[in-house]
C-alpha cells in the first residue's frame, strides 16, 4: 500500500466511500502524492508519449493554425497564448518557433500556462527560455482574469481527458453512482451508491440505455470549457482542443490506468499510474454553442494536420535531413496522422468568436 492508498484509506473511513471524481482528483492532483504533482510522465522514461514528443511538426502546425486566427482578426496589438496542461513545454516550444515566423505577433503575445506541476513548470520554464516568459496558473479562471478586456489565443492537447468524471450504472431501480470504497481487507474496491440518483443528472440521450450500462459525465470540463466560451464571446479569440474521445453521447465505462506504456489496474498504486477518460465532443461542443461561438468539428486529428498543410512541412523537412532523420520524419508523420494510429482516434474541435472567419482545417 502506497503513501497516497494510506491516506484514502484513512479517508473513506473518515468519510465515506469517494465517488470517481473525487478519486481521480486525488490519485492526480493530491498535493503531496498525485500522480502529475510528483514527477515527469511524458516520453519513453515515462508512462505515456503524447504528439508534441513525437514530433515537432505536431506543435508547429497548431502555432500556425493560431497564427492564421490572428491574422484574421486583425492583428490585435496584444493577445494572450493560453496552453491548458503543457506538459514539458515542447507543444509551445514548437508552436512559438512556427510563430516567430509571422511580423509582429510573438511581440504581441503574453503567454499563460495552466500547470499545476511544480516538476512540469521547471520542464517548461527550461523549453520556452528563448522565446517567451510564461505566466503559470493553477486555474484557467486566473489566466482569463489576466486577460479581461483581451483575445485569447488557446491551445489543449491531451487536457480535458484527464479531468475527474462522475460515473453513473443503471440498475432496474436507476442509476446510482460508481464509488471507491473499501471491501473487508481495507483495500480499495469499487461500489454503486444505494440509492439511485436523480434522472436529471443523467444526459437525455443515453437516460433509456440497457440495464449495466455506465455513463460518464465531466461536470469540471464544461465548466472549464463555459469559462473560455464567455472570455472569447466578450473579448474575442479561438480556442484548439485535441484528445482522444468520441463524437456523439454514449454509454460505457472509458477509465483507464497507464503505467510504464501499459494499462494497469485504476485502484493499483493510485498517484502512481496516469488515470484519463475519454472525452465527450458532443457535450463540449453543446457547451460551446450554448456560449455564442462558432464550432467546428470535431474532425479527425489525422485530416486536420493534412488540412493545415503537416505534409508539406515534412517534405520542406526532408529536403534538408539525413537518411535517418528521414526515416523518423516518415514515421512520425504516419504515427500521427494514420487512421491506425493517432489519425482517427484523436479528434480536433475548434471554438471561435462569432465574427472570425477564415478558420481553416475543418469541413462546414
Amino acid at each position: 500500500m502506497n503513501k497516497l492508498e494510506t491516506y484514502l484509506v484513512k479517508l473513506i473511513e473518515a468519510q465515506g466511500p469517494l465517488n470517481i471524481a473525487a478519486f481521480m482528483a486525488e490519485a492526480l492532483g493530491n498535493r503531496r502524492h498525485g500522480y502529475y504533482m510528483k514527477q515527469d510522465p511524458f516520453g519513453r522514461g515515462g508512462d505515456f508519449t503524447t504528439a508534441p514528443e513525437i514530433s515537432q511538426m505536431f506543435g508547429e502546425m497548431i502555432g500556425l493554425w493560431h497564427a492564421g486566427n490572428w491574422l484574421n482578426m486583425g492583428s490585435p496589438e496584444k493577445i494572450h497564448l493560453i496552453e491548458l496542461g503543457p506538459g514539458r513545454g515542447t507543444l509551445m516550444q514548437d508552436a512559438l518557433r512556427s510563430i516567430k515566423i509571422v511580423p509582429g505577433l510573438l511581440d504581441a503575445i503574453d503567454l499563460h500556462l495552466i500547470e499545476m506541476s511544480p516538476v512540469l513548470r521547471k520542464r517548461q520554464q527550461d523549453a520556452l527560455k528563448n522565446y517567451a516568459r510564461p505566466i503559470w496558473h493553477d486555474h484557467i479562471r486566473d489566466a482569463l482574469a489576466a486577460a479581461k478586456g483581451k483575445p485569447v489565443l488557446i491551445i489543449a492537447n491531451e487536457f480535458f481527458d484527464a479531468l475527474p468524471v462522475r460515473q453513473f450504472q443503471k440498475s432496474e431501480a436507476g442509476w446510482h453512482e460508481r464509488l471507491v470504497r473499501l471491501d473487508e481487507n481495507r483495500r480499495l474496491s469499487l461500489g454503486l451508491a444505494p440509492a439511485p440518483c436523480p434522472e436529471q443528472m443523467i444526459p437525455a440521450a443515453v437516460l433509456r440505455a440497457d440495464i449495466g450500462n455506465i455513463v460518464e459525465i465531466c461536470p469540471v470540463a464544461e465548466n472549464i470549457l463555459a469559462e473560455i466560451c464567455e472570455h472569447i464571446h466578450a473579448f474575442g479569440g479561438a480556442a484548439l482542443v485535441i484528445d482522444y474521445g468520441h463524437d456523439r453521447h454514449g454509454v460505457g465505462d472509458t477509465l483507464q490506468a497507464v503505467r510504464d506504456h501499459k494499462y494497469v489496474d485504476i485502484l493499483a498504486d493510485p498517484g502512481d499510474a496516469d488515470l484519463t477518460t475519454h472525452v465527450n465532443f458532443q457535450r463540449l461542443k453543446e457547451v460551446a454553442q450554448d456560449g455564442g461561438l462558432q464550432v467546428f468539428g470535431p474532425t479527425e486529428q489525422g485530416k486536420f494536420l493534412k488540412a493545415v498543410g503537416i505534409d508539406a512541412r515534412a517534405e520542406s523537412l526532408l529536403k534538408v535531413a539525413t537518411a535517418e532523420q528521414s526515416k523518423d520524419i516518415l514515421s512520425a508523420l504516419h504515427r500521427l496522422t494514420d487512421d491506425a494510429q493517432m489519425g482517427r482516434l484523436f479528434k480536433v474541435m475548434a471554438l471561435a468568436e462569432p465574427s472570425l472567419a477564415g478558420v481553416i482545417g475543418f469541413e462546414r
